[in-house]
């Protein structure tokens, strides 16, 4: 063993390898000296094991490898091609080129971000983005944070903290990555009410259930599951109609927040924000990058004294948005002003895509591909958590394997030479086959994504 340990060269040794002193032409010397002292740390580690020393060209290897892997960025832009619009694990909803351009021009210098350009002096960042939003929803007033988790805590803390609030029992949901409505409560300092069943709530559990230190009425939309069957939920007007009578907020958390009508999209019903602040809801709480179809943001809307109380308390200033996606977020509801989302925004393009073009675009993947690629009929989701259960007709380009014997398939293989491919593109697979729908793939990636098939293929 210690023959092995001789073999390890000093660390001025290994900085004088070529392949090791060629880093510091474009990397600090500091970080090529650390890297170069874990690299021999490790080895001797290693050896202590009973491993032998690795040679001089793998050390010198091993480190150039890891100086470059830390000074490339690991956030990389890939190509959705799983016909899931909204898809969490790969950053949400993509954004117009109006929102990216309004986000790169609020990098790039500075802005009238809190300043007030009239007066000269200090202004508050909601005044770009609450007349719109008012005029949108119909609500008195608007703020915006981080994301919606943090409107909902925030509402919670600032409005209710150590009293109760009131909910279904089937709507106690998780909304995905550990977000959980009671840990929510528990964390606000509110004390958590349920009412009615997991299957069936009525107006009279909620009524029944109010006590002198009940602070609110909370709605939570059930957006990434449904209850089919012998079914009852309480209606926002409903609610919100009992909240007046007993002088209560009604807060409602819709998740996604839609402006416009998925019905009309051929998807099941989803509630609107427009429909909840008309309805009566107190304060209405949604996502900024779900179906809205922006950057990552938390909106509020509702009774301007409420929105007010928010907008003081000192959690506020921890969950509020940068200036970039404020300026996203302006340039992406400034479509729905318009009425141009449908052809501007990235979503609803996805969602009103006509069969015939996806169709178009899928046959001409497969000519490319020759045998290996059939189309066939499939179905995209909005996912996101939102629709569940809803689904578009869409056509898939499936390239099917030979079933595998011992080891990763061929479908699973192909999947992952398309995953590390640069850039990735993102398939799915079902029954030894790779899809790809074309749905969720930019027209103009196109070609990309031919590339990186044949590549694979090859």
């Amino acid at each position: 063993m210690k023959s092995e340990f001789r073999r390890l060269p000093s660390v001025d040794k290994l900085l004088s390898d070529d392949r090791v002193r060629e880093l510091e032409a474009s990397h600090s010397r500091e970080l090529v000296v650390e890297v170069a002292r874990q690299v021999l740390e490790e080895s001797r580690q290693s050896i202590s094991r009973g491993d032998p020393a690795p040679s001089a060209e793998a050390l010198a290897a091993a480190v150039a490898d890891r100086v470059r892997a830390l000074a490339e960025p690991s956030l990389l832009p890939v190509i959705n091609a799983t016909g899931v619009i909204i898809h969490t694990n790969l950053g949400r909803a993509p954004l117009s080129w109006e929102a990216i351009a309004a986000m790169e021009q609020a990098s790039f210098g500075y802005s009238n971000l809190e300043l007030d350009l009239g007066t000269g002096g200090r202004g508050h960042r909601d005044v770009h983005l609450g007349p719109i939003l008012c005029r949108l929803t119909g609500a008195e007033d608007a703020m915006v944070v981080n994301n919606n988790a943090s409107a909902v805590l925030l509402a919670l803390i600032a409005l209710c903290k150590r009293k109760e609030v009131i909910v279904s029992r089937g709507q106690a949901v998780e909304i995905g990555g550990g977000f959980r409505v009671p840990d929510v409560m528990k964390q606000s300092g509110a004390k958590l009410v349920e009412v009615g069943t997991t299957n069936c709530t009525y107006v009279t559990d909620y009524e029944q259930a109010i006590t002198p230190h009940t602070a609110a009425l909370l709605r939570v939309h059930s957006s990434n599951f449904k209850v089919v069957g012998f079914a009852q939920e309480v209606d926002i007007s409903d609610l919100a109609e009992l909240g007046r009578k007993k002088g209560l907020p009604v807060l409602d958390d819709l998740g996604s927040g839609c402006l416009l009508d998925t019905a009309g999209f051929g998807l099941a019903p989803e509630p609107t924000v427009p429909d909840s602040v008309a309805a009566g809801a107190a304060l209405s709480m949604f996502s900024g990058d779900k179906l809205l179809g922006g950057p990552q943001a938390g909106i509020i809307v509702g009774r301007a004294e409420l929105v007010a109380r928010l907008r003081k308390h000192p959690l506020a200033r921890a969950v509020r948005i940068d200036k970039t996606r404020l300026a996203g977020l302006a340039a992406t509801l400034g479509h729905y002003l318009k009425g141009e989302a449908e052809q501007k925004v990235p979503v609803w393009q996805m969602i009103a895509m006509p069969l015939d073009d996806i169709e178009r675009r899928a046959r001409e993947w497969a000519r490319h591909l020759g045998e290996a690629a059939a189309v066939t009929d499939g179905e995209s989701v909005v996912g996101g958590g939102s629709l569940p259960g809803s689904g578009l007709p869409t056509k898939l380009v499936v390239i099917k394997g030979a079933p595998g014997a011992k080891g990763p398939s061929p479908a699973q293989r192909l999947a992952r030479k398309l995953r590390e491919g640069r850039p990735p593109v993102l398939a799915r697979i079902e029954a030894n086959a790779v899809l790809l729908d074309p749905r969720t793939v930019r027209p103009e990636d196109d070609p990309v994504v031919i590339r990186a098939l044949q590549d694979a293929l090859a």
